[in-house]
């Protein structure tokens, strides 16, 4: 309501509460009021607040160490699968320059063009299948190694936090909608320095 349409609405309670006055006659002789107290202050806790962005810990040069060493170990793990399939990929690659190219040329028997285009189906479908199947082994399996040392880190935050007298810790990386937040309060570079020096990574982590 802006200062005009205030005025008016005053004015008219005003307006009213004279009439009603004037109708009832004379005042009567108000009563004295008892006083109350004013309401106790209520104490409100002050909470120190800081936010972490948790996708930082497995940055390869700045994050957590111990994830680059696990990360290393899991790829190493999965690393001739991986071999395997960019031998098929480009296996299957070469049946496809062949069949084209006999296909083009339009020579050669027919029954090796078509023997060449039932292999690459077939090892296309295969390729498929064991991609399908080496991405759910290593998504289980990184799992299986990264929750220890989930779960630790996690422990460590809160040690960090009752240390530094932060009650509520923000994860930026999974809260939607912070549009700003003061470099004051931002702590992940510090706990990551911190955790690295309390817990550093070896070999075998």
């Amino acid at each position: 309501m802006n200062g005009k349409l205030f005025i008016i609405a005053f004015a008219s309670i005003l307006l009213v509460a004279t009439s009603a006055a004037f109708a009832q006659g004379p005042a009567t002789q108000p009563k004295p009021q008892t006083t109350t107290a004013p309401p106790s202050a209520v104490n409100i806790p002050v909470g120190k607040v800081a936010v972490i962005f948790s996708a930082a810990f497995q940055d390869p040069k700045a994050g957590i160490a111990k994830f680059t060493v696990l990360l290393s170990q899991l790829n190493a793990q999965f690393q001739k699968t991986q071999d395997d399939l960019n031998q098929t990929a480009q296996r299957i690659k070469q049946l496809e320059d062949e069949i084209a190219k006999a296909q083009a040329s339009g020579g050669g028997d027919p029954k090796l063009v078509q023997a060449k285009i039932d292999q690459h189906d077939q090892l296309k479908k295969d390729a498929q299948r064991k991609t399908e199947d080496a991405q759910a082994a290593y998504q289980k399996r990184r799992e299986e190694i990264f929750a220890p040392l989930q779960d630790d880190v996690a422990k460590y935050l809160d040690t960090y936090a009752k240390a530094h007298g932060i009650t509520l810790v923000i994860d930026g990386s999974q809260v939607e909608g912070i549009l700003f937040a003061a470099d004051g309060i931002i702590i992940t570079q510090a706990f990551i320095n911190e955790y690295n020096l309390k817990n550093p990574a070896t070999a075998s982590v």
